[in-house]
């Protein structure tokens, strides 16, 4: 369809977002914003059908057809796809702190954890003040989702980063410190940023994107490519070429470096130099800093380096290549410079955290949550926290851990420590990758199935020491390999009920569906 003027047409079929956000809402029986309209409108998932710039015209049917073809999925209605919960709720307040691959929803976790989450449950295997273990804790969804149901929770990860995440997520700020520190950074950055000559350079080429953009991608751009009324790659291609020639003179006349090193360490290939400057910048002004604040700035500087990486805005998850001049952005539908500057994404990301953690502080319990950076299969957990909280280290003598609730990795699909390449290398972390279990350097031949297989029952062997007799273990895994049998046998447990669940609704953006099944697990008689 194409745009209409507003006098021509028939006002019962067209809305405004106001009217479509109600309409839509109506439809699929659930909350549906203005944002989430013109987010359908600027990705040319449906037109704007008014000439005038300042209005924003959805034809019904249009829109009813595109809602229609989402609901084309028949695990839509599973009670465990939790495909109601729009993204602002699977990443509520600090569960988006920073990105990470393979953590599953809080709603899943509140599911098994809170009697009250579903009145059709009939047994309740976690109570209040119980305490609650996750040995692959990953990012800390289970300790933050254990903290708000009142129960305490110890996390394990192998890696310094995760753990680093997850305490920083449930650790209890004063935060009017952490603001006032947050500003006298961001102060101090910008001091740094406009001594430099970038903030010259992009004044300039800001101004020449934004003049070449309008005048060839025009706000009806990307609805076109979506009727393949434009060839997006032949077009966006010559429409780059077209503009490199400005781009490169104003790199030469503002003496701006833009090497980087493909045979280099991490930091050399993947950023530009004014960038890792002014992440270093950052760093050292962090070091300095109350130790009480150092994990959540580092949290909010690694946010803020992997979205400054030297890359196309629709790459930052996969990294391809590294870039290093003006591109066609397929996100954005028009031409995309890379980034010379990480102040923009500092002060947003201060900002967003601030916001996050004051919400988690209406909600957060006074239970304890840890999260210890050891080895699952070996760790004692006692004397292991005992090193960070001696009164926790205490309860767990006194009344031991209920259960477990884990992801464990996946059989050679996810690099955990490569993922988070650039906070090690700019925190000074050190490494443990061939520590982790399943690693994707090991593949998933057999021979590595069986390690996994051995190395997971190791470890819910060492933990279940620290368990009660009764206690319940649940499991999230997508078990292609049919191994979790063996390894309940193996750890001397049984599978007493599995439930399977399409993944519909992720926390870390991702296009591929696919199914798991969460694993229900008690000592074997």
């Amino acid at each position: 369809m194409k745009p209409l003027e507003i006098e021509n047409i028939n006002k019962l079929d067209y809305l405004n977002v106001k009217e479509a956000t109600l309409w839509a809402s109506n439809y699929l029986n659930k909350n549906v914003t203005s944002s989430n309209i013109l987010y359908l409108i600027n990705y040319g998932k449906i037109a704007n059908h008014s000439k005038n710039e300042k209005i924003n015209l959805i034809n019904k049917n249009e829109l009813k057809s595109y809602y229609d073809s989402l609901q084309k999925n028949t695990n839509i209605n599973h009670p465990l796809s939790f495909a109601n919960f729009k993204e602002a709720q699977t990443t509520k307040h600090i569960h988006r702190l920073h990105p990470y691959k393979g953590k599953f929803i809080p709603q899943l976790v509140e599911y098994f954890l809170d009697s009250h989450t579903d009145f059709l449950k009939l047994n309740s295997y976690f109570d209040k003040n119980d305490i609650v273990l996750d040995p692959f804790c990953g990012s800390g969804t289970t300790l933050c989702v254990a903290n708000e149901l009142g129960m305490h929770s110890i996390g394990i990860d192998i890696s310094h980063f995760n753990a680093m995440l997850a305490n920083a997520k449930v650790s209890n700020y004063d935060l009017n410190m952490l603001q006032d520190k947050l500003e006298s950074i961001i102060e101090k950055l910008e001091n740094f940023y406009n001594n430099s000559n970038i903030s010259a350079f992009e004044e300039a080429i800001n101004y020449h994107l934004s003049k070449f953009n309008a005048e060839f991608f025009p706000k009806d751009f990307k609805r076109k490519v979506v009727l393949k009324e434009i060839d997006e790659r032949h077009y966006g291609d010559k429409m780059a070429k077209e503009f490199l020639g400005t781009y490169n003179n104003l790199i030469k006349k503002f003496n701006i470096n833009i090497n980087t090193s493909v045979d280099g360490k991490f930091f050399d290939k993947w950023y530009l130099d004014t960038i890792k400057q002014e992440l270093l910048f950052i760093k050292n002004e962090i070091d300095k800093t109350d130790i009480a604040l150092r994990g959540i700035l580092y949290i909010i500087l690694s946010r803020t380096a992997r979205s400054c990486r030297a890359t196309t805005h629709s790459d930052l998850a996969t990294l391809k290549e590294p870039v290093s001049q003006s591109y066609y952005c397929k996100k954005h539908g028009r031409i995309c410079k890379p980034l010379f500057s990480s102040i923009k994404w500092f002060k947003s990301y201060s900002k967003d955290s601030i916001k996050r953690l004051k919400e988690f502080n209406t909600l957060r319990s006074n239970c304890f949550a840890v999260c210890l950076n050891a080895n699952s299969t070996n760790v004692d957990i006692k004397n292991e926290l005992s090193k960070h909280n001696k009164d926790f280290a205490e309860l767990i003598q006194i009344q031991k851990i209920s259960g477990i609730f884990s992801s464990p990795p996946y059989v050679g699909l996810i690099d955990y420590h490569e993922q988070h390449a650039y906070s090690y290398e700019l925190l000074g972390l050190q490494r443990q990758d061939e520590l982790e279990i399943g690693a994707k350097f090991n593949g998933q031949s057999k021979v590595a199935q069986t390690n996994y297989a051995n190395n997971i029952a190791e470890v819910l062997k060492n933990t279940k020491r620290f368990l009660k007799d009764d206690y319940n273990v649940f499991l999230v895994a997508n078990d292609k390999f049919n191994l979790y049998p063996h390894i309940a046998k193996l750890a001397n447990m049984k599978i007493i009920n599995k439930y399977d669940r399409p993944v519909l609704n992720r926390s870390e953006k991702d296009s591929n569906e696919y199914s798991e099944s969460i694993f229900h697990l008690k000592e074997k008689n």
